[in-house]
């Protein structure tokens, strides 16, 4: 089964930078493609970036355009979200998802697992 690990959060203040990681195990890592949503308590779950297994084509929400950034190393399983110029609003519990060799999308129900979160605050 796929295993999903993400980690990395934490406490940071406006226009500081976080990164993220998300370790997959139990599965060859270069069939799935990767997501990273996030949740705010009460709200719904929203994409905020995703890499395709296949070409590595990136995809990110409008609201992290520019600030955010993918990266995925093979070697280790992992993807990275490298996030920058960090915001009060990007508070909230970060999910990294997998989907096998489906087209990346920032759908939640385009994904069929799921690890447990990691929580990013920002302070004002």
């Amino acid at each position: 089964d796929v295993q999903l690990q993400a980690s990395g959060g934490g406490l940071v203040k406006a226009g500081g930078s976080l990164r993220l990681s998300c370790a997959v195990s139990g599965v060859r890592f270069t069939d799935y493609d990767i997501g990273w949503f996030r949740q705010v308590r009460g709200k719904e779950r929203e994409g905020v970036s995703c890499i395709g297994t296949i070409d590595h084509e990136t995809i990110y929400a409008d609201s992290v355009k520019g600030r955010f950034k993918l990266s995925s190393d093979n070697a280790k399983s992992t993807v990275y979200l490298q996030m920058n110029s960090l915001e009060p609003e990007d508070t909230a519990t970060y999910y990294c998802a997998a989907v096998f060799s489906d087209p990346c999308t920032l759908d939640v129900d385009g994904y069929d697992y799921w690890g447990r979160g990691t929580q990013v605050t920002v302070s004002s």
